[in-house]
């Protein structure tokens, strides 16, 4: 299926991620038959997103799993709150440093619609004042689960509270950063996280990750999401059980240039968007939630259409 309309106007990566990567993918040490077995996950996971997107009535899916439990999207820029964020934020995209500060405060929020109700961050302490009394008199549940943010990474700063991190440290570190990102050229997640999470003086790798994410599908000149990519600890296990041998992220990268024979890639121009090894990794996460969920584990996050 071609990328639709509003999906080519809302990013600026698609002739970055359509062309082919130089680098052979060596898929010959990985678990063959599991390899099947994700790559059959991964093609009704992504019929669905279709069929959805076509109008097409529910039952989208035979598969009792995916009827009834919530997954996310196997290319993340189709994902709900990643479109919500993107859309509020289109205006800013010719001021990089000022979007790039407000990525991170919707990132970190993680509720597009706070972030509607409250106003975006600024460079100006006086419109950021009104931007943090908004915030604290906001209704909770005002701060999305996804990305539960770490309280206690901030607890001993001199910004102890959410909104008075939101409001008071993005802002004065956030130039600086933007500035450095400028300077990067394909540098992959790993290697900008080094780069980056010391003078932002956080560790706060994990929303650092979605962030630069974020930064590839406006800015693909900046970040590599082919190579050296965070693998977070949800999708480990299945990396592991791939090749135990290998690093999570040596089998991720193995998987970047693998052809699924059955998966409805998204196209753009005609031309099948890879799957990055930012994609495997989100592969790797949510077939294991699959996995688990067969077996009668795992969290249940219901779906309702």
């Amino acid at each position: 299926m071609e990328v639709p309309r509003t999906y080519k106007k809302l990013y600026q990566h698609w002739a970055h991620h359509s062309v082919p990567p130089t680098k052979p993918n060596d898929t010959r040490d990985l678990d063959r038959d599991l390899l099947i077995e994700i790559e059959e996950f991964a093609t009704a996971r992504m019929r669905i997103w279709e069929r959805k997107y076509q109008g097409d009535k529910p039952l989208y899916t035979q598969d009792q799993i995916l009827q009834h439990y919530r997954f996310c999207n196997i290319y993340r820029e189709l994902d709900r709150q990643t479109v919500e964020i993107h859309q509020q934020l289109r205006s800013l995209l010719n001021d990089f440093p000022l979007w790039l500060l407000n990525i991170v405060f919707q990132r970190m929020v993680c509720n597009p619609m706070t972030v509607k109700q409250v106003g975006l961050l600024s460079y100006s302490s006086q419109r950021n004042a009104q931007v943090y009394a908004n915030l604290r008199n906001a209704e909770s549940p005002k701060y999305g689960h996804a990305y539960v943010f770490p309280i206690s990474a901030i607890q001993q700063s001199d910004y102890p509270t959410r909104e008075e991190f939101f409001c008071g440290h993005l802002p004065q570190v956030m130039q600086e950063l933007a500035r450095q990102i400028q300077t990067f050229e394909q540098v992959s997640v790993n290697q900008a996280l080094q780069e980056l999470l010391p003078r932002f003086g956080f560790n706060l790798r994990f929303h650092w990750t979605e962030v630069l994410i974020d930064v590839a599908y406006q800015f693909p000149e900046y970040i590599d999401l082919y190579h050296d990519f965070h693998i977070g600890p949800g999708a480990i296990t299945v990396a592991k059980r791939l090749n135990p041998q290998l690093s999570p992220g040596e089998v991720a990268d193995r998987c970047v240039g693998y052809e699924l024979p059955q998966f409805p890639y998204l196209t753009y121009r005609g031309q099948p968007v890879q799957l990055s090894a930012e994609n495997w990794e989100g592969i790797f996460c949510e077939f294991r939630k699959y996995t688990n969920l067969k077996k009668g584990t795992g969290r249940k996050r219901i779906y309702r259409p």
